[in-house]
């Protein structure tokens, strides 16, 4: 059965600049007391490998909690790689990363496929990093757009094939629209960030886009390009194109707002933020899942439907006492409101609620190891 939110490189460097990085070991060294997210008291002696692979677009957030992490925990050889969700599952569920981060739940057969990775445990999925995704676009002296999910799924089918198209101007009556060739761009590798588009386009525009949600591109046509900085880079390079993306990515292109009820909304992370809070859980997963089934179709003031939530997976228990250690220390970081300010600092992203923080907890201090 498949989730409306189903699934479907390089490790970062361990320096930042010098400023991040004493900010970020500051905020660590406080996490523990002030937010009730520290890990157990003999672990900053830990010390070993801790591999992460997966989400691109978590990448300048990770950054951040990197920079933190080994602020605290210097003898921990941190990596991730950001490989792209699919990647990043698979690198999990095989055993060659520790943790994935994922743009998307995991599907019901990958869910399996976890569990057994994890000697028939439990796994968590943490949703950490919450973000926009921004319909970025370049196109000379145009900055912003508005954009109905109609006419966004006939561009990125191939039905809307110049910017001066009627559709658009029909939604933008003040904006000098040239003729220019619009070149859709989508993520060439399989992406988190793919299927939460497509599902967004499956769910408000029916009419128009009737591929079910994937995170492979399920259309010919169009530019590729692998990671999320594959795909701005060529949206950069080349004028008319249009791509989806984190919205922290967007940098001096041109930016859609999405059509809302009977507004347009810009992409923020206050308005992600706002949809992320007025959507239910998954339904049938485990003690320490917490998937999100994302509303879509909200009609709400103010809030943006195209949100990626990315997720943080891995075992409730692990074999290795070092792994399970580290891991435990790593996201009892990431969750505290010093590693989740840290990152949106650093990538623009909405931090985590209280509800979720505390719901994140629970899976935090139940991680643990059989060794």
């Amino acid at each position: 059965m498949k989730l409306s939110t189903r699934s479907r490189a390089v490790v970062l460097s361990t320096a930042l600049t010098s400023t991040l990085a004493l900010a970020a070991c500051g905020a660590a060294n406080e996490s523990e007391s002030s937010s009730g997210g520290g890990s157990d008291s003999g672990a900053a002696s830990l010390s070993g490998a801790l591999a992460g692979a997966g989400a691109s677009s978590q990448q300048a957030a990770m950054e951040a909690w990197q920079a933190g992490f080994e602020g605290e925990y210097p003898d921990v050889q941190f990596s991730y790689d950001p490989a792209g969700s699919g990647a990043g599952r698979e690198q999990f569920i095989d055993g060659r990363a520790d943790f994935a981060g994922s743009d998307a739940p995991l599907d019901e057969e990958e869910l399996t496929a976890a569990q057994e990775r994890c000697g028939g445990g439990e796994v968590f999925e943490l949703p950490n990093y919450i973000s926009p995704i921004a319909v970025i676009f370049n196109l000379e002296g145009v900055d912003s757009l508005d954009l109905t999910p109609d006419t966004i799924a006939r561009i990125f089918s191939g039905q809307i094939t110049t910017w001066n198209d009627p559709a658009i101007a029909a939604d933008n009556p003040d904006a000098q629209l040239p003729d220019t060739a619009i070149t859709p761009v989508h993520r060439g590798d399989d992406s988190g960030t793919t299927d939460n588009f497509t599902d967004y386009l499956f769910q408000t525009a029916p009419d128009v886009w009737t591929s079910e949600p994937d995170g492979v591109w399920p259309l010919p046509g169009g530019e590729a390009a692998n990671g999320t900085s594959g795909v701005v880079g060529v949206v950069e390079s080349t004028v008319g194109a249009v791509t989806y993306a984190d919205a922290s990515r967007a940098g001096e292109l041109g930016v859609a707002n999405v059509a809302v009820g009977e507004e347009f909304v810009a992409p923020s992370a206050e308005a992600a933020a706002a949809v992320v809070e007025n959507s239910p859980a998954v339904e049938g997963r485990g003690e320490y899942d917490f998937a999100i089934e994302l509303n879509r179709q909200t009609e709400g003031s103010g809030e943006y439907p195209i949100v990626l939530v990315s997720y943080h997976v891995g075992c409730v228990e692990y074999d290795d006492q070092a792994t399970g250690d580290a891991v435990k220390a790593f996201m009892s970081y990431v969750i505290s409101e010093d590693g989740q300010q840290a990152a949106a600092e650093n990538a623009g992203n909405a931090p985590i609620s209280g509800t979720l923080r505390e719901q994140a907890q629970t899976a935090v201090d139940a991680i643990s190891s059989a060794g």
